[in-house]
């Protein structure tokens, strides 16, 4: 297919592309700055094919940088943030970057980062866009099956993986969100979640796809995100359960605007009282269930099932499908639960540099996910709980088993486990039961701030548990269930 961007910018070129606080670009402008800034990119030796980590914030120069990497036919891998240096440090080794562009915001990190890997470039956001540019080397076409970005998501092992998206599969991700939603004239999408998380990233590719403005935030702010909903016209935003709270807290009296039509809400199971809560305020919110591997939504309640569906996220799109399988290997019949396993060609065609593992999610062409849900008579999918040990936290996925690995690393720590705590503006907080090594006596604020050297701030246990043993079967495992049946008791 022809460049995305290149093509975009060809057919509507007057269109507006960004809001960004006080700035305004089209897609024409959006083409220009980044067909700079892949000369910049060249510039410092950056090349076709190349694996380049990007570590950057919400805003219009990351949105530019990211489409200049499309345009030099780079892989991108696009890092999380909020990760503590140790984390981005085992990311960049994993996916084996050429070089790293950050923000300049982030000068510890690098320089950590630097310490950890001396012979890696590291250029910052302002180094690159002060730099030389030259005649860059376009890419005017693209291939479907070519690798477009690298996301991490946490392992059950505590390794994270790197998940491969191809053009093909943002290309048809776009294309069955378009045949879910619909696509209308005047459509524009609020993005306020990451760009480095797929619901982020695959709002720029539906912006280039669809020829649809988009309205970005480097932050959520309720009163900010009501304000440009009515002042720029929104009609579609993608929300995570504690950002929707937020809002419909804010409204109070207040109701959305007519023209708003989709409030495409992801991140983990909804709780009911909040869907209710949105009915009555009139807020059209669609469920819908997605992953990083799936890039974006693969599950969506389509508008007329919202209130007759309360709670479900919804069915597969046009272009994919998903099944229910039993323990035994079967397909599940209507009602009764299991493992979500998933087709479509949105789906990732496996992990970076893992082929075992690649292998071991699918199976007869079907990507399991490890989540458990059942499909109703009708063919609406309930997700129950996404898988058995994840805890869920303001939309962010926490795995106990990398937390358990920092702790277990701490010189007076003997054994670990983690488990979620429900949370009210959170959905879930992690905590955490410690065994002492004899002769020990670590303390909570101690642990903290060991967690808080190696993980990210979301995933830091928000309280410590000192016990005598921990729940294990006959082989030792872990039974993380049992911790959280300690939880509610």
């Amino acid at each position: 297919m022809p460049n995305f961007l290149k093509k975009r910018a060809f057919l509507t070129p007057e269109r507006t592309a960004v809001y960004y606080q006080e700035q305004t670009i089209t897609f024409g402008e959006l083409y220009q700055r980044s067909y700079q800034v892949a000369g910049q990119l060249e510039g410092i030796g950056v090349q076709k094919g190349q694996y380049v980590g990007v570590l950057l914030k919400n805003n219009l120069d990351t949105v530019v940088i990211l489409f200049a990497l499309q345009l030099l036919g780079v892989h991108s891998v696009i890092l999380n943030n909020r990760l503590a240096p140790a984390e981005l440090v085992w990311q960049l080794k994993d996916s084996k970057v050429a070089s790293l562009l950050l923000d300049d915001s982030l000068s510890d990190t690098r320089a950590f980062i630097n310490r950890q890997l001396p012979s890696l470039c590291t250029v910052t956001k302002g180094d690159l866009l002060t730099g030389i540019t030259c005649e860059p080397d376009i890419q005017e076409e693209i291939c479907l099956s070519e690798v477009c970005t690298i996301m991490y998501t946490s392992g059950t092992t505590g390794n994270p993986k790197g998940v491969i998206q191809t053009y093909g599969n943002h290309w048809w991700s776009s294309v069955g969100s378009a045949l879910n939603l619909g696509f209308i004239e005047g459509d524009c999408w609020l993005c306020n979640v990451p760009l480095f998380h797929i619901s982020g990233f695959s709002i720029l590719m539906r912006s280039v796809i669809y020829g649809m403005p988009i309205v970005l935030h480097d932050h959520f702010d309720a009163e900010d995100t009501i304000n440009d909903i009515h002042d720029k016209k929104v009609t579609i935003m993608s929300v995570v359960g504690t950002a929707l709270r937020r809002i419909v807290d804010a409204l109070q009296d207040r109701r959305l605007p007519d023209h708003f039509r989709c409030m495409l809400l992801g991140g983990g199971p909804a709780p009911l009282p909040l869907l209710q809560a949105c009915v009555e305020k009139e807020i059209p919110v669609f469920q819908t269930y997605g992953m990083t591997e799936s890039s974006s939504q693969i599950v969506t309640l389509a508008p007329e099932y919202s209130l007759s569906k309360l709670g479900s996220a919804g069915k597969p799109l046009f272009t994919s499908q998903v099944q229910i399988i039993a323990e035994d290997g079967s397909q599940a019949p209507s009602g009764v639960p299991g493992e979500i396993v998933v087709k479509g060609p949105n789906v990732t065609p496996g992990y970076l540099f893992l082929p075992e593992v690649t292998e071991e999610k699918f199976q007869n062409g079907w990507f399991h996910t490890g989540d458990m849900g059942y499909l109703d008579e009708e063919g609406f999918l309930y997700v129950l709980d996404r898988r058995s040990d994840l805890i869920i936290s303001g939309g962010e996925n926490i795995y106990p088993a990398e937390i358990e690995a920092v702790l277990l690393a701490h010189p007076d720590v003997a054994e670990a486990g983690v488990t979620g705590l429900v949370n009210d503006e959170w959905g879930q907080v992690p905590i955490a039961f410690i065994i002492k090594k004899a002769g020990t006596n670590p303390s909570s604020e101690e642990l903290e701030q060991f967690c808080k050297e190696q993980l990210g701030k979301y995933k830091v246990p928000k309280a410590f548990y000192f016990m005598e043993e921990l729940p294990r079967n006959a082989s030792k495992k872990l039974l993380r269930r049992e911790l959280r049946k300690w939880v509610d008791q």
